[in-house]
């Protein structure tokens, strides 16, 4: 079966999962701004142009990859909550990631400590464990960034080193297919 070239919508209780489109920017460069989202990401908040330059990279992981990241959007009010998805960013990580795909989440300030992280992205690999040949996905985080260890660790994420990642260490986390780890 190919792998899709856009992102296929998935649904959970309280979310709907989708596309990025153009006229997401906004909230996806507000997101992106906020000191207290980025502080275990990169430190820095993002300009608008970063956030066009993600927004557009966002659409050409699912075309050349078959996967990529969605829009996290509440299914109560249709609000942006934030971006989850499977990426290869191609990391200049130290011992690299290999080939697995990379797990992420980012939510807005508003969306945080809700449970929303966990629930899309436990979507997002039930998604990659019926779609994706990959036997394992692999997440990095900040080894300070506690509420995203604590959500992979929801999620069958089991702790497999530490990493340099730009001069920084990232705690590396793997979980195999279906999350059961042997």
């Amino acid at each position: 079966m190919p792998l899709p070239r856009s992102a296929p919508q998935l649904e959970t209780a309280r979310l709907i999962l989708r596309a990025h489109r153009a006229e997401d920017f906004a909230d996806c460069a507000a997101m992106w701004a906020d000191p207290a989202v980025v502080r275990y990401i990169s430190g820095t908040p993002s300009t608008p142009e970063e956030s066009w330059a993600r927004l557009l990279r966002y659409g050409g992981h699912w075309a050349l990859m078959g996967f990529g990241y969605w829009v996290v959007q509440s299914k109560a009010d249709g609000h942006y909550l934030g971006e989850v998805g499977l990426v290869d960013y191609k990391r200049d990580l130290d011992p690299p990631l290999g080939p697995a795909p990379e797990a992420g989440w980012v939510l807005t300030s508003a969306a945080h400590g809700q449970g929303y992280a966990t629930e899309a992205v436990r979507r997002i690999l039930d998604w990659a464990d019926e779609t994706l040949p990959a036997e394992t996905t692999v997440c990095i985080f900040d080894p300070d960034h506690h509420a995203s260890v604590n959500v992979a660790r929801k999620l069958g994420y089991a702790e497999t080193g530490t990493a340099t990642y730009h001069g920084n260490p990232a705690l590396v986390m793997s979980r195999p297919r279906g999350g059961v780890q042997s």
